[in-house]
């Protein structure tokens, strides 16, 4: 019965303090309806076919600093979340010793037998002890403790979601600055092979100037285009190293020499069709959303380690051990002893602190309640960007190609009709300009095409290879 009010004691520990939370109703409509048929998003592998791709995002995933940084957090939240635990936890201590001592006559009194050193002057004697003692331990009466290893259990599941969320990123950001790379190497490749054709043009229409069968003019035009082309030339030349620069940064990495051999940007293999789902799959898709989620429970729970901060702390400490003159006698039963000593500590006056953490943590919440909501309108703002581009960009690509045949359909006979002297060296050199600027053009909107479905994947939350919430 002694120890019945202990037992009590700590059969009270289930009182909480934290509020029940309720996460608010997204502050969007339903956008999008569910398609029939839905498939889950694939793997990013499947998602981007071009084996140069998929070598530069594997590199990307060991050598991206943010990545690493971004994992290092989840690992140091997660020891957090240990070191709280702990704090809800007796610790128990055992502590052996040995002590050796002089007292004088004086203060040890005379007449007492200690040790065979004693003398006149004084005695000399030593002590063995051994005992195990429990730490200062707070009894979580009102859930002061339970609430704190809630709130940092919900922020590491946040920096879980933190780490998936910048993996995507850069996924993402990798894909990107490749196309980016592979446009400007290929628009470069496209202003070298222009050049080539129109100082080969030139050299003709300065032979056609000596023999007297072309104007001044013709050569004036024939000359400007190559200038501009060599103009171009040094633009395309810049843009490929700018984007190459990029393209190293976004991996993390130098850009390793024994790469496959790149796909050309029209025949990219990628899924440019994906399907949005409903509302609910992307607010349990998207590590972004789930991220603020967790931040809100993780605040939630400060609200009640800051309410439970208003009520009496009860601590305990306690130790049991054995003290002896002599080693061979220490464990003897005579020799046990024990100490407990339970205390209370009730906040009285602490100059308005306790109110003000109480109110911070509630703003706190509320700021992390509009986060959340500002998270999902995001979410849903993406993913009807990327349905709209998914709609629109297929058939722009298509009509560019027929601009690109057409062009080079007319610039081939204004060829044949300039060589036969049916029509005007302007003529033809209009011509070719207009190819030249519809086969760029394609590329653009094929290097858009690209980056849109790519951006709709991660708005759908993509695939980071099963990383789910740890349980």
């Amino acid at each position: 019965m002694r120890h019945l009010p202990l037992t009590l004691l700590l059969a009270t520990t289930a009182c909480s303090m934290t509020p029940r939370l309720t996460l608010p109703t997204p502050p969007v409509a339903e956008a999008y309806p569910a398609p029939s048929g839905i498939e889950a998003l694939p793997e990013w592998r499947g998602m981007f076919g071009d084996p140069r791709l998929q070598s530069l995002i594997a590199l990307s995933l060991d050598a991206n600093r943010d990545l690493r940084i971004a994992a290092l957090n989840a690992e140091a939240a997660r020891a957090q979340v240990r070191v709280q635990r702990a704090q809800s936890l007796p610790g128990l201590n055992v502590d052996g010793g040995y002590t050796r001592q002089r007292q004088p006559s004086s203060v040890a009194g005379a007449g007492v037998g200690l040790s065979p050193g004693g003398g006149a002057t004084g005695f000399e004697f030593g002590q063995f002890s051994a005992q195990a003692a429990l730490t200062s331990f707070e009894i979580d009466l009102f859930g002061r403790l339970r609430a704190m290893n809630e709130a940092a259990f919900h922020r590491w599941l946040a920096s879980v979601e933190a780490r998936r969320a910048v993996r995507l990123a850069v996924i993402g950001a990798v894909a990107d600055a490749y196309w980016n790379e592979r446009l400007a190497d290929e628009q470069l490749g496209l202003t070298r092979s222009t050049l080539a054709d129109w100082r080969a043009a030139l050299d003709i229409t300065r032979l056609r100037r000596q023999a007297g069968q072309a104007s001044g003019a013709d050569l004036a035009q024939a000359e400007g285009l190559v200038r501009q082309a060599q103009a171009d030339l040094a633009q395309r030349e810049r843009e490929l190293a700018q984007a190459t620069n990029a393209l190293t940064l976004a991996v993390g990495a130098s850009l390793p020499s024994d790469l496959l051999p790149p796909t050309p940007l029209m025949e990219q293999p990628i899924r440019t069709a994906l399907a949005a789902g409903t509302p609910s799959d992307l607010l349990t898709r998207r590590p972004d959303i789930a991220q603020a989620e967790q931040e809100l429970r993780a605040a939630n729970a400060d609200i009640g380690a800051a309410r439970a901060a208003f009520f009496p702390r009860v601590s305990l400490t306690a130790a049991f051990g054995f003290a002896s003159l002599a080693l061979d006698s220490l464990f003897k039963g005579a020799n046990r002893s024990w100490s407990y000593s339970p205390t209370i500590s009730l906040p009285i006056f602490r100059g308005g602190e306790l109110r003000g953490n109480l109110d911070l943590a509630r703003l706190r919440t509320s700021t992390a309640v509009a986060t959340y909501e500002k998270a999902i309108q995001t979410g849903f703002r993406e993913v009807a960007d990327g349905l709209a581009a998914q709609a629109t960009y297929g058939r722009q690509m298509t009509e560019q190609r027929a601009v690109v045949t057409q062009a080079e359909r007319r610039a081939t006979l204004t060829d044949l009709a300039y060589r036969a002297g049916q029509t005007s060296r302007l003529e033809l050199l209009d011509a070719q300009r207009a190819t030249y600027a519809a086969r760029q053009t394609a590329l653009i909107v094929r290097r858009d095409q690209l980056t849109a479905a790519a951006a709709l994947y991660r708005a759908l939350g993509g695939d980071t290879e099963a990383q789910g919430t740890p349980q």
